[in-house]
């Protein structure tokens, strides 16, 4: 089905204008933003029920204290700042690599010929 749909894309783009297609990648980068939105906000949010998820079976299987809950939210929001952070460091990455495309006739230190 993604091979069909990407060759209808690219069959649809060939008759477009160049405002058309301008349009399409406007549309395809606020995609993109709004995947990623989602994407940071199920980084915050699966680590802590998790955590939550775990210390609920201690309670109830183990007959642990209900004081389980304190650590385990602590921990579900240790590692859910941690991995928010992972992703904003990616996304943060992907944006210089984009910036930084160098023209392939610059000369600099490590080209050799």
């Amino acid at each position: 089905m993604g091979l069909c749909f990407y060759t209808r894309f690219r069959t649809s783009m060939r008759g477009r204008s160049k405002a058309g297609q301008m349009e399409i990648r406007k549309a395809s980068r606020l995609i993109g933003q709004f995947a990623m939105v989602g994407q940071l906000g199920l980084s915050l949010l699966m680590p802590l029920l998790m955590c939550l998820f775990a210390c609920y079976l201690l309670v109830s299987k183990l007959s642990v204290g209900a004081w389980v809950y304190i650590p385990g939210f602590i921990l579900g929001l240790g590692a859910s700042m941690t991995t928010a952070y992972k992703v904003y460091l990616s996304v943060v990455h992907k944006e210089e690599k984009k910036k930084l495309k160098r023209d392939p006739n610059e000369v600099y230190f490590s080209k050799h010929l």
